[in-house]
């Protein structure tokens, strides 16, 4: 059964007004509990006649505490008189009100689980546990010791967390210094709910999901972040904030609209990848694309493909390398390509490189194994949702007219499907010469198939795996020498709500990948390369750039492609 709380940011001394506002809420809400984090009495230097007659009158119970309400240690030590009746009352100030501590660990009557640690970090102490339960310091080792708790419903800290602003499009406040220890303890717990507080200013972060566990490789816990201001804050920021939650329900199967990649994952370093198999031809077999056939001469083990957390397209997993990202929508994402092949000097009008994936956020080698249709379906909208902002974006560019060529590749036993995207000369389009480039390189491997010419969606109406091109050009660059000259390019259906279906043609090559097939997974880069005159650039790994270069790329598109993220308004 699901339990209302209500969390108040720190009282400083008006306890008083705190809990009357808190007492006509639950009049009208029936909370379970409430919960005031900081400081909850006056600052010692600033404290008044009032503040200490008022902390009399709530020490002799004269003070209406309405519900169970729990108080944890702020920057200020405990007035001694308020350490003295806890130590005689085992923590209970006054009716329903309850010292948590600086370090605990709380199981209430509802069966909710809250952890906390609260007070100042102390580095003086330079190992080991702080003793006394009242000073308002803490140690690292406090914070490592709380993770032996193994979950939390609830987690109050007085410090943010280190990055937890990592990853988040809210803007508008200035975040306090974070700290490690606490980063590690919400990724330890997986909270399902993190409060802090700061003085003057709110803050909720978007909801983020934990890297699965090697246990629960399926589930993906949610945790949001939220800071509430003190009471007496000048600008009224909020300080109270009420929720439901229910100790008993599991985990949800979607994530909720918004929800980003964990913070602290983000803020991490991805390990450098030791070959091309582990990246984007990490589900190819060795020698590229010779032989086409393997011969099966005997029985051979098979070491099953990657999970979700050791994916390097799925947001939950370290490996994941999130300076690439440029944006995330509610069942797919937005990168720039790890070592892009084309560079800024290939197309000098647009920002960056402009080498892009678009990859959905389940963890699926091909768009038809999304086993529920509805996931399915809205994937599928939102992949061609991220292509059609990226040709209105092309259109909006000076300069040269440019096309743009989408491929991918879909196997069965592949890891995680995406599409890559890559601006291409207009007149490479017009003339024919990209869909001539895939036919003839197709021919150049000698494949056994040929390309088609088919629409096939999500590919559920294709059995077997396949490569597939988009072809695409503006629609009023259909001509050469005044003759209309669309190469069989078609009206863009996939167009839809912004009516790109009038700016743009495409066409859609298929190549059939039979059972045995052995096809090179690098092969429309090579064909992009040969096509631009990049075959230097053929191999992601001569590409590679730095941390740095490639979060400044990544920044540079995002700020041009802005106006046409449609995900940014969702």
């Amino acid at each position: 059964m699901a339990s209302k709380i209500i969390v108040s940011g720190a009282a400083k001394g008006r306890f008083r007004p705190v809990l009357e506002k808190i007492a006509k809420l639950h009049s009208k809400n029936s909370f379970s509990l409430a919960i005031i984090l900081g400081d909850f009495f006056a600052v010692p230097e600033s404290s008044s006649d009032e503040d200490d007659s008022n902390l009399l009158a709530l020490i002799n119970g004269e003070v209406e505490v309405p519900l169970p309400t729990y108080f944890t240690a702020g920057k200020y030590p405990l007035p001694s008189s308020v350490i003295e009746k806890l130590e005689q009352s085992g923590d209970e100030l006054c009716p329903n009100l309850y010292f948590l501590g600086k370090r605990s660990t709380t199981k209430t009557s509802e069966g909710l689980r809250i952890v906390n640690i609260a007070g100042s970090l102390d580095p003086t102490i330079l190992a080991g546990e702080s003793k006394d339960k009242y000073l308002p310091f803490y140690t690292e080792d406090d914070a490592k010791a709380l993770r032996g708790a193994n979950s939390a419903d609830i987690l109050l800290t007085s410090n943010w967390p280190a990055d937890i602003c990592k990853g988040s499009k809210i803007s508008g406040i200035e975040a306090p210094a974070g700290e490690q220890h606490i980063a590690n303890l919400c990724s330890a717990l997986r909270p399902r709910y993190h409060f802090s507080t700061t003085s003057d200013a709110f803050y909720e972060r978007e909801p983020f999901f934990h890297r699965p566990l090697e246990r629960e490789p399926d589930t993906r816990y949610i945790t949001r972040f939220i800071s509430l201001a003190s009471s007496d804050n000048p600008t009224k920021q909020k300080s109270l904030y009420a929720f439901s939650i229910d100790p008993t329900s599991s985990v949800p199967l979607t994530l909720p609209p918004g929800t980003t990649a964990c913070p602290f994952t983000i803020a991490q370093k991805r390990q450098r990848l030791p070959d091309q198999e582990q990246s984007y031809s990490r589900f190819s077999v060795p020698n590229g694309g010779a032989d086409h056939y393997r011969p099966s001469k005997r029985t051979r083990y098979t070491k099953p493909p990657p999970g979700p957390q050791e994916c390097f397209f799925c947001l939950s997993s370290s490996k994941v390398n999130t300076n690439l990202i440029a944006s995330i929508a509610n069942d797919t994402y937005l990168t720039t390509a790890k070592g892009p092949l084309t560079t800024p000097s290939t197309y000098p009008n647009l920002p960056s490189p402009t080498h892009l994936l678009v990859i959905p956020l389940e963890h699926s080698p091909t768009l038809s194994s999304i086993s529920i249709p509805e996931d399915r379906a809205r994937t599928y909208k939102e992949m061609h949702r991220y292509r059609r902002a990226l040709h209105s974006f092309l259109l909006s560019r000076p300069g040269e007219k440019l096309g743009a060529v989408t491929w991918d590749v879909s196997r069965a036993a592949g890891i995680h499907n995406h599409w890559q995207f890559l601006p291409v000369p207009v007149d490479l389009v017009k003339k024919g010469l990209v869909e001539a480039a895939f036919k003839v390189e197709a021919e150049n491997e000698k494949y056994p198939v040929t390309f088609r010419t088919k629409d096939i969606g999500d590919g559920t109406v294709v059995k077997g795996d396949f490569f597939r091109v988009w072809i695409w050009m503006p629609a009023d660059e259909d001509k050469v020498d005044g003759q209309d000259n669309g190469g069989g390019l078609v009206a863009d259906v996939d167009g839809g709500e912004d009516g790109e279906e009038k700016r743009g043609k495409q066409k859609c090559l298929v190549l059939p990948l039979s059972a045995g097939f052995k096809f090179d997974i690098q092969f429309g880069r090579k064909v992009m390369a040969k096509l631009l005159g990049l075959d230097g650039r053929r191999d992601w790994r001569d590409c590679e750039q730095t941390d740095k270069e490639e979060l400044e790329d990544a920044e540079k598109f995002k700020e041009a492609f802005k106006k046409f993220d449609w995900a940014l308004e969702e």
